[in-house]
This record gives structure tokens, C-alpha cells and sequence, in this order.
């Protein structure tokens, strides 16, 4: 028996309407985002690819290809600039063609800063593990077991990443990943981003900012020579 019109008919409303309709709420979340940066005398504007550019140290900004920021805020976190924003780029061609969306939260630090990359660990990290995949533990096996960190220099990650930081970190991360570039600090999620996340990722910058070592911060300035 043939499918009759009318049930493609059904499905390709039914696919229309879901799509206005996850427009729609996409268009309130970045209404409601702009009136939370406006409220704290912060600039918005609509993004492009210009942020990435100036930050070439980002791993995150590296991956995949036609890369995006939208609904950039432009704002301050102790007197640096802060720069939250959605984030898109996509893998793959036709139709093994996957978008990847996540939002930002990227202070500028006043120092100079070495690759280091953080997230939660997943159950193929361990597969990726034995196959070579170069994960650095810590010693708190509790942190190693949830997150998987790699950097360029192990000695930096294990400057940052002391006692005191693996213990914040385990209790104020949540699913959030960080990224340090040349002199930048990156917190992120996956999906958009509204007043919620942001919020709290703010108060992750500041109390990883607030951790790292004062003789580390020297040492970046090159006044420890």
C-alpha cells in the first residue's frame, strides 16, 4: 500500500511548526539575555566571526568549520573585558553534516597564559586513554576520574591545577568546561546561552582567576626571573 500525500503533508507541518516554534523561544531567550546585559550597562551586538579571529590560542574556536558567535555581550569582570556569547560550528558535509552549539563566557586576563584545557570526562575518554589519548592526572583520584585535562606544558596544568583549585573545581564546575588560550580564560556549555548561565560562569572565571597562584601570575608577568 502506497503512503498517502496527506501523511507527508502531516509530518512536514508538524516539522514547520516545531521549527517556529524553537524559533520562537530562541527569539525570547536572546530578548531576555540583552535585557539582562542592558540592565548592567553592557553593549550587545548581533556577532560574526570577528571574535574569533583575535584569539587564535582557543582550541574551541579551531574546531570544525563555518564557525560563528551571535548574540555577543560585551561587558567587564574586575576591570577586564569580558565577552559572553553563542557559539556555532559544524563537522562533517551533507549529510553526515552535524552543528555544534555552545555558550561562552571569555574574560581577558592581565597576563599572559599557556594552552590548558578542561572538561568533563565521558565514558570514551577511557577509551581514548588506552588508545594513547593524552589525559593528565591529578593527585586527587576523584578529580582525575571526572575530568579529562590536557595542556602543552604539564607542569603549567599542575601549577593551576593545585589542592585547593581541584577542590573548587569539583564542588563549582558542574558540566561547564574551561579553557585557557594566550590570554584568555574560557568557560563554557553546550546549547545557547541565557542570564542563568552566564551568571554562574562569571563566578566560575572570577574563582578560578582568584586561585591561580600569585607566584604563577609573577612568573606570567616576568617579574620572577
Amino acid at each position: 500500500m502506497q503512503p498517502q500525500p496527506v501523511f507527508f503533508i502531516v509530518i512536514l507541518l508538524v516539522v514547520l511548526a516545531g521549527g517556529i516554534i524553537g524559533w520562537r523561544l530562541d527569539q525570547k531567550r536572546q530578548e531576555a539575555l540583552r535585557a539582562w546585559a542592558f540592565a548592567r550597562g553592557w553593549r550587545v551586538r548581533p556577532g560574526g566571526e570577528g571574535v574569533l579571529h583575535v584569539h587564535p590560542a582557543v582550541k574551541l574556536f579551531q574546531l570544525g568549520h563555518s564557525r560563528k558567535c551571535s548574540c555577543v555581550v560585551e561587558g567587564d569582570l574586575d576591570g577586564q573585558p569580558l565577552l559572553l556569547f553563542d557559539y556555532r560550528y559544524v563537522t562533517g558535509h551533507g549529510k553526515n553534516r552535524t552543528t555544534h552549539r555552545h555558550w561562552v563566557a571569555m574574560v581577558d586576563l592581565p597576563y599572559p597564559v599557556r594552552p590548558l584545557r578542561l572538561r568533563p570526562e565521558n565514558p570514551f575518554d577511557k577509551v581514548t586513554e588506552f588508545l594513547g589519548a593524552d589525559d593528565i592526572d591529578f593527585e586527587s583520584a576523584e578529580f582525575s576520574r571526572r575530568f579529562f585535562v590536557t595542556a602543552d606544558d604539564r607542569k603549567w596544568a599542575y601549577d593551576i591545577i593545585h589542592a585547593r583549585m581541584m577542590e573548587y573545581l569539583l564542588e563549582a564546575a558542574g558540566g561547564r568546561s574551561l579553557e585557557f588560550g594566550s590570554h584568555e580564560l574560557l568557560v563554557f556549555g553546550t546549547g545557547g546561552g541565557n542570564a542563568q548561565h552566564y551568571e554562574a560562569a562569571t563566578a566560575l572565571l572570577k574563582g578560578v582567576c582568584g586561585r591561580i597562584p600569585e607566584y604563577v601570575v609573577r612568573q606570567q608577568r616576568g617579574e620572577d626571573r
